[in-house]
């Protein structure tokens, strides 16, 4: 008697475990970084089209400041693997 083959999951499942292993190789630390540095894409261009030019410009060159001090701080992590 053949054994009929397991059903695929639901899509919902599915997408549920595309997400878990996309996330799984980003640690809670890179997280925070780029969390980070979205948060502060977002409030630049919200101040520079807000009318606040010059602090929106400012704000926005965190951007490479926060990704280049996770980049520095988190590199060590693969140099051991």
């Amino acid at each position: 008697m053949p054994s009929e083959p397991p059903s695929p999951p639901p899509a919902a499942t599915r997408r549920a475990w595309e997400r878990r292993e996309l996330l799984s190789g980003v640690s809670r630390s890179k997280a925070l970084f780029l969390l980070a540095a979205t948060l502060s894409f977002l409030m630049s261009v919200y101040l520079f089209f807000g009318g606040d030019h010059e602090r929106g410009i400012f704000v926005g060159l965190w951007v490479p400041s926060i990704l280049s001090a996770g980049a520095l701080l988190l590199g060590k992590e693969h140099a051991h693997d």
